[in-house]
């Protein structure tokens, strides 16, 4: 799970090529698009502008170098052309990519038009609540204090914290150890040591935290119908704290 220097620089370059990517569909105006062509677009930019691989392209036999989960969708949405992003729509695009043999993981809920009130509150707290994980990252801290501040923050504002899917390692692999869940109790699970790389993901749902997976295999959605957001980085736990590889040039960290 110990990552060197070297291999950290190279996957922070990874981690910069990605967030690139989210600058790319900053500029873009999403609204009246279907998935299928985000996905192609998302494509295109890693390949030929980046020169670098869309990791989760042929991942477990996953067709798309992106995830788009749409409103009540949790994650593993799978990009389609009868999917069109409407004005109102939440929209989360997880993307991964794969550079010099290291992969970087992230993803970002997008605000498509005139969204209402509460979706916008629940894009906010969720963005919140993986700061709040992120500010927990420090060599001697424990797996569980990351878990407990997001479903802190969570639970603080009245939402709830899927707990089937989890935050992960990663290198040179897009899966390792450790598994890092996004609720749990302080002072408990794995130590944290200076190198160890993981993902910190949650999905935050407005309503009840039960998810159940459509026929496709893929798209998990919420059991009530109510929205979910998430937002990702991938981090890298250093000699005093933690570095944000995947951090965009917009972000401001929240403390």
């Amino acid at each position: 799970m110990i990552k060197t220097p070297e291999e950290i620089t190279l996957m922070a370059e990874a981690g910069r090529l990605l967030a690139s990517v989210f600058t790319h569909l900053d500029q873009l105006n999403l609204c009246g698009m279907s998935t299928l062509q985000v996905d192609a677009i998302v494509d295109n930019f890693i390949v030929h502008n980046l020169k670098a691989r869309p990791a989760s392209k042929g991942q477990y036999g996953f067709a798309h170098s992106l995830n788009a989960s749409i409103n009540q969708v949790v994650c593993h949405g799978v990009p389609s052309a009868s999917d069109i992003l409407q004005d109102g729509d939440l929209v989360n695009f997880d993307i991964t990519l794969e550079k010099n043999g290291y992969i970087a993981d992230s993803s970002k809920t997008y605000l498509i038009g005139e969204v209402s009130p509460e979706a916008q509150r629940l894009s906010r707290v969720t963005y919140e609540a993986l700061w709040k994980g992120i500010a927990a990252v420090r060599p001697g801290g424990r797996l569980g204090d990351i878990g407990h501040a997001i479903e802190r923050h969570a639970r603080a504002h009245g939402y709830t914290v899927v707990r089937e899917y989890c935050g992960h390692g990663i290198g040179k692999q897009m899966h390792e150890a450790p598994e890092v869940l996004h609720w749990g109790k302080a002072g408990t699970g794995l130590t944290l040591r200076e190198g160890m790389t993981f993902t910190i993901e949650p999905m935050i749902n407005q309503g009840k935290p039960a998810t159940r997976t459509l026929s496709d295999g893929w798209t998990v959605v919420t059991t009530d119908g109510l929205l979910s957001a998430q937002f990702e980085h991938t981090v890298a736990v250093t000699a005093d704290g933690v570095r944000v590889l995947t951090l965009r040039a917009d972000e401001t960290p929240l403390r």
